[in-house]
């Protein structure tokens, strides 16, 4: 209950922040143009707290925090003074509209840049992305990648950390193929460039990563069989193990790997195991019951509270991906182009059918998301903010009607014919923007559901 509260007061405070630097973009561009706003709010519904400013604009905080908007003085909308008239919207020339709705998608943008900034001043910690295990005969294997070697360029695309990786991988989706830039596993020597075949490649997000659906791993350090946790009212301290046990046998497995341990306990919910461990020197042996924990798939999982020995990663591995006051800004540039490019690409994607719709997510997983980074710390909450704020603005410029994008569409008409579009052919773009939103909504509030 407590994650659900966590995961929710952040997705508010996320979505408050991003949605009022939305609002305040059309807000700062139509005073500038000369355009009187009547209402900002940040939410819809009942007003939980109002007040008018000095510039005649009443300020609104609304119940309901899924949105927000900016009421403009529009003679299409209400009857306007003559003596107002100069101060409506309509009245204003196509460029001076045009830039008010443009403004929204722009300062998301422009505050992604913002937000990634502070990462890259601030600071996080990061590895290098080298590749730890290869599975064989798979599309990786095929195309030459060996443990050992640091992907450098997906593409074209620098790569200095694994996310970057993930997000070159992933907006190859529904390609012929790829190419990705290596060191050798020796770290000598000129870099090899390894072409993969995508042809066959299955990606399904839900299940897997996009690295291990092709078939090869991150390095990670070393996790030995060595318990260095072990929890009080755990399965494992009813059975009898304690903090420095090593298991060298699961039932018939002699000297297991740890990844064998894990899968051994996860397999025998509430179902006997036999252990063999060496304590102090002497060897002994135990039943471990495992308890059983619902999993995502609705089945039976064994768990039985133990934590193994990490070994400590190599000091070459690791960075801290962090840059002076004046660097930070370009790399926060960089960062919000490669998103912009992967948001804008990944949509297509889905329009033409390269991207199932099973992939869209909803408000439920960006709270798990919001609550997730928030309490990984502040770094990471502002990295998700420039995410979720791309992906608001392009959304924004899709041109469907009631989005930006639609009135823009409009206004890219208007300056053709010379003429506004009928107010007729207008509403009918609006009631049929609305109904592929809301359906487009319906589907991804559905997967959200369906991923719990």
């Amino acid at each position: 209950m407590t994650g659900i509260l966590w995961n929710f007061a952040s997705f508010i405070v996320a979505l408050g922040i991003l949605v009022a630097v939305h609002e305040f973009g059309h807000f700062w561009v139509a005073r500038r143009c000369g355009v009187k706003v009547e209402t900002f709010s940040i939410g819809f519904g009942k007003s939980i707290w109002s007040r008018v400013g000095k510039d005649g604009t009443e300020y609104n905080i609304s119940i309901i925090p899924l949105g927000g908007y900016v009421k403009m003085l529009d003679g299409r909308v209400d009857d306007v003074p003559a003596d107002q008239q100069a101060f409506a919207f309509d009245k204003k020339p196509l460029w001076k509209r045009a830039s008010i709705v443009a403004a929204g998608p722009a300062f998301n943008f422009a505050f992604a840049v913002f937000a990634y900034w502070l990462v890259f001043l601030i600071g996080v910690p990061a590895v290098k992305p080298v590749v730890g295990e290869v599975t064989p005969h798979s599309i990786a294997a095929e195309a030459g990648l060996q443990p050992g070697m640091e992907l450098i360029e997906v593409s074209g695309v620098k790569t200095r950390d694994w996310e970057s990786v993930n997000m070159g991988l992933i907006a190859h989706i529904g390609d012929g193929s790829m190419t990705l830039t290596v060191t050798s596993p020796e770290q000598v020597g000129a870099n090899q460039v390894k072409t993969l075949d995508l042809s066959t490649w299955e990606f399904n997000p839900e299940k897997e990563s996009a690295l291990t659906s092709l078939g090869f791993r991150p390095y990670s350090p070393e996790i030995q069989p060595i318990l260095t946790s072990v929890s009080e009212d755990g399965a494992a301290a009813k059975a009898g193990l304690r903090v420095g046990d090593e298991i060298v046998a699961v039932d018939t497995i002699e000297n297991p790997t740890w990844e064998q341990v894990v899968l051994a306990i996860q397999a025998s919910a509430n179902t006997p195991i036999d252990l063999s461990v060496i304590r102090e020197g002497q060897h002994a042996s135990y039943t471990l019951v495992p308890d059983a924990r619902e999993g995502r798939d609705g089945s039976q999982v064994g768990f039985a509270g133990i934590v193994p020995k990490v070994s400590e990663w190599p000091e070459s591995y690791r960075f801290d991906l962090q840059y002076g006051v004046f660097d930070s800004i370009g790399k926060a540039f960089e960062k919000t182009g490669q998103v912009i490019n992967l948001t804008v690409t990944m949509l297509k994607k889905l329009i033409v059918g390269d991207v199932g719709l099973n992939n869209l997510s909803g408000p439920i997983s960006i709270a798990q998301g919001a609550g997730a980074t928030a309490d990984y710390g502040l770094v990471y909450f502002l990295g998700f903010l420039a995410l979720i704020s791309v992906n608001l603005g392009i959304i924004n410029l899709v041109p469907l009607p009631m989005l930006d994008g639609g009135h823009l569409m409009f206004f890219a008409v208007e300056a053709v014919t010379r003429r506004p579009v009928p107010e007729k052919i207008q509403e009918m773009g609006y009631r049929i923007g609305g109904m592929i939103i809301f359906a487009l909504m319906a589907v991804a509030i559905f997967n959200d559901f369906a991923r719990l």
